[in-house]
């Protein structure tokens, strides 16, 4: 093994060489170690069984395609320093580490107005204090305040490292080939333009990869679809949020009972009304560093044996993966089936969940009407460019390369109504 990196084994892309410094003692660190306890898919593993994957292996990934951008970049004459390849590198490593447990699912309920990149961002800063301010340089890419403009591009844009290895390690794990990426063709086609140092270089892609860019957006729509939407995601979503709300409305009227034997980190989270300006606040930092996805399975497992037999329900059904059924919408239009709440009332009157004077407060943890949304490529915000034969930058959408990406710039939304099996008549245990 060379002296000069630390090798991980990949499934997805092979060995991935760690530079030791800097970003091995990244790796090292509790902010990124934590990773390794939160799942990258969230409920998504009790669908497809392989989906055991972990944010930790999805950010050396990420690191990883980093790497091999910018080693394909210098090929192609594009001046990059030691201190900037060291910088970027550990942007895209760190650029997840604000992932809550169950990843998307709990993002806006531990906090309130919250994304997850604004704790990366003070977790960034966190890490750079510890660091001696080894990652300014870091953060100046992550925040798009760095001169060549481009290098944040890598970081976050509609082709960046991050969404080129989720969608090939999620593909990789649930078995969805429709999800399969060539990673490798966008990587080597990708090209800085006009490539004069200044802050005007965007990245664009040649023209001989722009199919592969076509079908790397297409996969991302199907993954949506097929994995990051699938109706019993959505289902186990649902379920972990009411038991959230009922956690929650157990502990705002003082009654810590129902809800004993929980994580102490986890409850830390659900007794405060934190929002998006606490991420900064040490205590916050420290609690969430020590909050993983077995903070939650561990106070599940608790809330089977609690004395609120709806809060008791909610669990067992998230533990044994008794989800409700989700039923969709036609699309773009608001689902209606009013009838579904007087079946569900009778439910948890018959199943002795809830009682006369209690069911209209009870039935929402039961009965769930959302909506899921897409837009696989937004041509108007972050739009990709394409960078023809003759020199020209021309829109993705409009490139004669590619013809079907234009298709894929539509929103689309798909409401959805989420609900107890057990009310469908047909429904046999």
């Amino acid at each position: 093994m060379n002296g000069r990196f630390k090798i991980f084994s990949d499934p997805v892309h092979g060995f991935v060489s760690v530079p030791r410094g800097l970003i091995l003692e990244l790796v090292a660190s509790e902010e990124v170690q934590r990773l390794r306890r939160i799942r990258q898919l969230g409920v998504g593993h009790m669908v497809f069984p392989g989906a055991e994957h972990s944010r930790f292996g999805h950010a050396l990934g990420a690191m990883a395609l980093m790497h091999d951008a910018l080693s394909s970049l210098v090929e192609k004459g594009v001046p990059v320093s030691t201190e900037e390849m060291e910088a970027a590198l550990a942007a895209a490593l760190l650029h997840d580490v604000g992932h809550g447990p169950f990843s998307h699912t709990l993002e806006h309920e531990l906090f309130s107005d919250f994304h997850h990149e604004q704790m990366s961002r003070a977790l960034l800063d966190r890490l750079n204090h510890r660091l001696d301010h080894r990652l300014d340089l870091a953060i100046s890419i992550f925040d798009d305040s760095y001169k060549r403009k481009w290098f944040h591009q890598l970081v976050s844009s509609q082709l960046d490292m991050d969404r080129l290895d989720y969608l090939r390690r999620d593909s990789y794990y649930t078995g969805v080939v429709e999800g399969r990426v060539g990673v490798g063709r966008i990587i080597k086609t990708l090209q800085v333009y006009p490539n004069t140092g200044g802050p005007e270089d965007r990245i664009v892609v040649e023209s001989k990869g722009a199919y592969a860019v076509e079908n790397f957006l297409i996969a991302r729509r199907l993954m949506y679809w097929q994995v990051y939407l699938h109706k019993t995601v959505l289902a186990g979503d649902q379920i972990l949020r009411a038991i959230i709300r009922r956690v929650r409305k157990h502990l705002a009227h003082g009654d810590d009972s129902p809800v004993k034997g929980a994580s102490n980190a986890f409850l830390f989270f659900l007794k405060q009304g934190f929002t998006s300006a606490d991420v900064h606040t040490q205590e916050v930092q420290n609690a969430f560093v020590s909050l993983d996805d077995t903070d939650i399975m561990y106070s599940l497992k608790q809330w089977i044996h609690s004395s609120d037999p709806i809060l008791a329900d909610l669990s067992r059904r998230l533990l044994v993966r008794d989800f409700f059924r989700v039923e969709f919408g036609p699309e773009n239009e608001k689902f209606s089936n009013e009838d579904l709440e007087a079946r569900v009332g009778e439910y948890l009157l018959k199943a002795g969940l809830s009682s006369s004077s209690q069911l209209f407060e009870d039935i929402p943890y039961f009965l769930h009407r959302s909506e899921s949304m897409l837009e696989a490529y937004d041509s108007d915000t972050d739009s990709i460019g394409v960078l023809n034969r003759n020199g020209v930058i021309e829109e993705l959408t409009v490139s004669d390369e590619t013809h079907v990406v234009s298709g894929l710039s539509k929103r689309q939304v798909r409401p959805f109504v989420c609900f107890p099996k057990e009310i469908d008549p047909a429904y046999r245990p």
